[in-house]
């Protein structure tokens, strides 16, 4: 039994950043990606196809103040990954990359050409926009609400096997969304631990068969939402002495906020305009 279709995982990309000194070669992993396609029309070779554009959606915040990025992969037959560097600046110096023009909405997408990893042999797959995803008013219109279940897809904390690229899901709920649904909101809250390199990675919504009376099970797995960061909440350590504050912590409050999927596809509507794409 699966909650999560098999291809979801193989949506998620690592993202980390190679440094050289000497002879040594050393990799840090700094975020997660994933792989989102936009529909774009039925394939008149094959009808039962459609044909997309793919692109590599993050945050803007894990692309930020880098000049390049690796990318890994798992190769179809088993063997060790294979990581894909990747130039964020054209020759000209412009950025590669195309974040959410909003200053506090934290999205980033990058085009892939999904066809050159497939020829490669690599394990990759995508979110469908016709198919795969939660707009928010489908969240409205399909009643998803506080508690309902969800995962959360990612590399916390950069955790990251040598030779493959596996990645680690973790269940949450939604905390708050009903702000988002009244505009008073652009993201929305989950009770999800999140670490650093979970950051742009997808949340899934939980199938689920049953609902109580009066509203509607939402029995498939969809992506809602890209992750954005945790909650932090501040402790103070004060002096017995004199009763001033000394030290500051700042601690994981285990909420998290997610972007919505609609930020993705208004960030990708833009990317396409630069590249002068209908």
């Amino acid at each position: 039994m699966a909650l999560i279709p098999p291809f979801f995982i193989d949506t998620v990309v690592a993202i980390g950043r190679q440094t050289t000194q000497g002879t040594s070669v050393k990799k840090h992993w700094i975020g997660t990606g994933f792989l989102y396609a936009t529909f774009q029309q039925v394939n008149e070779e094959d009808p039962t196809t459609n044909d997309y554009k793919t692109h590599l959606i993050t945050n803007k915040h894990v692309l930020n103040g880098q000049e390049n990025i690796i990318l890994r992969f798992n190769p179809q037959n088993g063997q060790a990954a294979t990581d894909y560097p990747v130039n964020l600046k054209n020759p000209d110096g412009s950025l590669i990359w195309t974040g959410h023009p909003e200053p506090d909405v934290d999205v980033a997408v990058i085009p892939i050409n999904s066809q050159v990893l497939i020829d490669a042999g690599m394990k990759c797959s995508y979110f469908r926009s016709d198919n795969d995803i939660l707009l928010k008013q489908d969240m409205i219109d399909k009643q998803i609400s506080e508690g309902d279940f969800l995962y959360v897809l990612g590399f916390p904390m950069g955790m990251m096997p040598t030779d493959r690229q596996h990645v680690i899901v973790r269940s949450g709920i939604i905390a708050r969304i009903r702000d988002l649904f009244e505009d008073r909101s652009k993201s929305f809250t989950v009770d999800s631990l999140v670490f650093p390199g979970n950051s742009g990675g997808p949340v899934v919504i939980k199938p689920e068969l049953a609902a109580i009376n009066g509203t509607t099970a939402y029995s498939r797995a969809s992506l809602v939402g890209i992750v954005k960061s945790y909650i932090p909440f501040t402790d103070v350590a004060v002096s017995q002495q004199t009763g001033r504050a000394r030290i500051t912590f700042e601690e994981n409050s285990g909420l998290a906020n997610v972007e919505t999927v609609d930020k993705i596809n208004e960030t990708i509507v833009i990317a396409l305009a630069k590249l002068n794409v209908v």
